[in-house]
């Protein structure tokens, strides 16, 4: 299971990671300049009331009394490139778990429960490695991924208090947090030096088992996914099969996943933590590619016709206020998904009932783009709830299409 390791150098954010910085850097800019200055560091009043917390709620784990943890603790830290001063501490609590409270040039780790207890000694480095990689992850270049991090966070806490942040805030939120914990444990096999003891950890602390047999656990894992295709449905963590899945590619390079070539782990990520396209469940990056696609069938419904009046633009200005003639066309055939078909026909729809003087030509070429995107029968449906078309107007509105086709 342990074939050439990765080191440090191949900790690297994942493409989603930097994908939603330069998102939130572009479309978000103000929020990003306020929270950039936010994140920038503790000032010294915060750093000693974290501290005072810390101490007062925890157990600290002095290198005196614990040289055994403090040695693994070193080992991690060297093999993650990491120099700063780091301090364990031991929280109350019966649940084994882990987490690092992130300080600009300093590491303080909480333990929690039978961890330390727990765990064999490469799978303490594991866990270490994991919290550590968080350090690392925010440090990373000027702070931009923590940024990130604490922009979406506000943002789905502002959903959750109803004040007013968008479902694709929480749904962004909610896959970095994925992202994260699966670039974490990346750090905790390169600490580890193999992805054994790391999914032994990771299951550890899942089920609270004493003995874990890791290869066993992955045989498990690829069992499972060779069952199901659906996306993770978790809030912050990916499910833990998932977790070993994704470090057992990315150990092995990211290659010939399902004994496809030409399949490598990015592809594989997108589909196991994002699923396919689909509007109950977009993200930003997820709604500005719907709105582009929006934009480009708006525009090929338009081209090369004389459909272009003031009542239908009026409409199409209900959606995009910027909206020019310059726009580029989008093929309906290009539009896969049959998730999207009542998206995309309500759209439809919409365009062809928009100016009652074009509504016969209107209705024609909205006709063609569900034909090319495969979702007409849908379309006719959305025509006799929405126009009033009865059975009649329906079958001569299809000799028509089947004439304009052929024309």
């Amino acid at each position: 299971m342990n074939i050439t390791a990765p080191d440090r150098s191949a900790l690297t954010p994942l493409p989603y990671h930097l994908a939603i910085v330069d998102y939130l850097r572009q479309h978000e800019a103000e929020v990003w300049r306020w929270a950039g200055e936010r994140s920038a560091g503790l000032g010294h009043e915060q750093r000693e009331a974290l501290r005072a917390m810390l101490l007062r709620g925890t157990y600290r784990i002095e290198r005196e009394a614990h040289a055994d943890i403090h040695a693994a603790l070193a080992l991690a830290l060297e093999r993650l490139g990491i120099a700063a001063p780091a301090t364990l501490y031991q929280s109350p609590g019966a649940g084994m778990n882990a987490s690092l409270f992130y300080v600009p040039g300093e590491v303080h780790i909480v333990v929690q429960g039978a961890l330390l207890e727990r765990l064999a000694p490469d799978e303490l480095l594991a866990v270490l490695g994991h919290e550590l990689a968080h350090f690392l992850l925010w440090s990373h270049g000027e702070g931009e991924l923590l940024t990130a991090d604490r922009i979406l966070d506000q943002a789905a806490t502002g959903a959750d208090a109803g004040t007013g942040a968008s479902p694709s805030h929480r749904e962004t939120c909610r896959r970095y947090a994925l992202h994260t914990e699966l670039f974490a444990d990346r750090g905790a096999a390169v600490a580890a030096g193999g992805i054994g003891p790391a999914i032994a950890a990771l299951v550890k602390v899942e089920t609270g088992m004493h003995t874990v047999d890791a290869a066993a656990y992955l045989r498990q894992a690829e069992e499972i996914e060779a069952r199901e295709a659906a996306a993770s449905s978790a809030s912050t963590h990916p499910e833990t099969f998932l977790r070993a899945r994704a470090l057992a590619l990315w150990w092995q390079g990211g290659a010939g996943i399902d004994n496809r070539v030409d399949a490598g782990l990015d592809a594989w990520l997108d589909t196991r933590l994002h699923g396919p396209l689909a509007l109950e469940r977009l993200d930003l990056p997820g709604q500005a590619l719907m709105a582009q696609r929006t934009r480009g069938l708006i525009a090929w419904f338009l081209a090369g016709t004389a459909l272009a009046s003031d009542a239908l633009l009026a409409q199409v200005r209900t959606l995009f206020p910027d909206w020019s003639a310059a726009e580029t066309p989008l093929e309906p055939v290009s539009l896969q998904g049959a998730g999207l078909h009542p998206y995309w026909n309500a759209l439809l729809t919409d365009l062809a009932l928009a100016d009652p003087d074009q509504q016969d030509w209107a209705l024609l070429r909205a006709g063609r783009a569900a034909r090319l995107l495969g979702s007409f029968d849908a379309f006719e449906a959305n025509l006799r709830r929405d126009a009033g078309m009865n059975k009649r107007e329906l079958d001569r509105y299809k000799r028509q299409l089947d004439k304009e086709t052929l024309a």
